[in-house]
């Protein structure tokens, strides 16, 4: 039976009601989001910590009964890159601190995601006496790994160094991921809990098409290749629009983009002037971030979704896509190769360059029956990923790791 636990949830940079495709959104607040709420449900009091950015946001917003937002001031209330968050962080958990004072709440928990949080979460969890766990969700030095000129700060890649081996618990998407801390970080298989990604399979599951695509006003005699995600060049997006070029049949064909916002100007700019160079300028269309809950109706109109990505710790638009019924191409990197059955349910992808993208891209919008047949099998596939299995095996996480502490620990931070 799950312990009735109250846990400080830290999502400094990021809150899990941004739209999604912004510089700092993504499949992490998806996931702190559905967890938070499922968590609740379980009994367990979740509260999650965020910076603000807005100052039109109340300070406290219920997420659902037993699981709370509460954005925190820390520099000034407007969106800031990660690097300009950084310097924050003490004062983003002083202010964590002076609510808990506040509220004379007792956590027992912390569950930081992303390393921001994590190096804020460290002096919290060393005053409260209460062990801290850690989602890295992206790692620094896999993703300089991944792609030779990517750019991290040094005091990203120092912060998780230290985080890997300080963390009392960090917990990977997938066993790819927990390899991955092993081999780069040294860190031992007993410090890492494997607990996948989820789909919310009562919002992403196959339906009208002629419905969906009548709200987002797409003709119903267009092919639409899709790619969601960050507009960033780790993504991948200018080998979709390369490959786009090469496929056969180009004359009722729509690549569809959702993501971006204001900061990513300069990768839009870049992804439009390779669209002009190679001639498909007119098949393209921008989005920009969309509601999570609006991303059905994109699913659902797709033919495929395209994933050409450098890097993904999970791969959670693949996820969504595939429990919509929509075959998918990706890349054959991290957590992707673990949720896309190659041949079955989509195609892995092990080159990083156009051709071979546009080839199965090509054979899936001219063959109707294929796509039907790889789309029906996804959503047979994705049965067995749910936000209730793996709110359920992250509750029993917390109860283990707390047995240990309660036994090791004579006081915690009262209130």
């Amino acid at each position: 039976m799950s312990l009735a636990t109250r846990t400080a949830v830290l999502s400094m940079h990021t809150s899990p009601l941004a739209p999604l495709g912004g510089a700092t959104s993504g499949g992490m607040n998806v996931y702190v989001r559905e967890i938070s709420e499922r968590l609740a449900a379980r009994g367990k009091l979740i509260d999650v910590f965020t910076r603000r950015s807005d100052l039109h946001i109340p300070t406290v917003v219920d997420l659902a009964p037993g699981a709370r937002l509460i954005q925190i001031e820390a520099g000034p209330a407007t969106p800031l890159s990660k690097d300009e968050m950084f310097p924050l962080t003490d004062e983003f958990a002083a202010r964590v601190e002076a609510f808990r004072v506040s509220q004379r709440n007792r956590y027992d928990l912390i569950h930081s995601h992303y390393w921001i949080s994590a190096v804020a979460g460290e002096q919290l969890a060393l005053n409260w006496e209460v062990p801290h766990l850690g989602m890295f969700h992206t790692l620094g030095e896999v993703k300089i790994r991944a792609r030779v000129s990517e750019q991290e700060s040094p005091d990203r890649l120092d912060a998780e160094r230290r985080l890997a081996q300080s963390l009392d618990c960090i917990v990977a998407a997938t066993g790819y991921e927990q390899r991955l801390l092993q081999r780069v970080y040294g860190v031992p298989k007993t410090r890492v809990a494997v607990i996948p990604l989820g789909v919310a399979s009562e919002k992403f599951f196959p339906d009208s098409r002629e419905l969906a695509r009548a709200q987002l006003k797409i003709p119903l005699d267009e092919q639409v290749v899709l790619a969601v995600g960050r507009i960033e060049p780790l993504k991948g997006i200018d080998i979709l629009i390369r490959g786009m070029a090469l496929i056969t049949d180009k004359s009722k064909v729509r690549l569809l983009i959702v993501g971006g916002d204001e900061e990513a100007g300069p990768e839009f700019d870049r992804l439009t002037a390779i669209a002009d160079e190679v001639g498909v300028r007119d098949l393209l269309t921008f989005a920009g971030s969309v509601p999570h809950d609006q991303m059905p109706n994109y699913y659902r109109s797709a033919d495929v979704v395209v994933m050409p990505s450098f890097s993904e710790s999970f791969g959670l638009v693949a996820v969504e896509a595939m429990a919509s019924g929509v075959p998918v191409v990706v890349s054959r990197v991290g957590g992707l190769a673990s949720t896309v059955v190659d041949g079955r349910t989509g195609y892995l992808i092990p080159w990083r360059c156009p051709e071979p993208f546009a080839e199965k891209i090509d054979l899936l919008l001219r063959n109707d029956s294929l796509r039907k047949a790889l789309g029906t099998a996804g959503v047979e596939r994705m049965r067995a990923y749910s936000w209730d299995s793996v709110s359920e095996q992250l509750a029993d996480l917390y109860d283990e790791i707390l047995g240990i502490s309660v036994a090791q620990t004579t006081s915690v931070v009262g209130g």
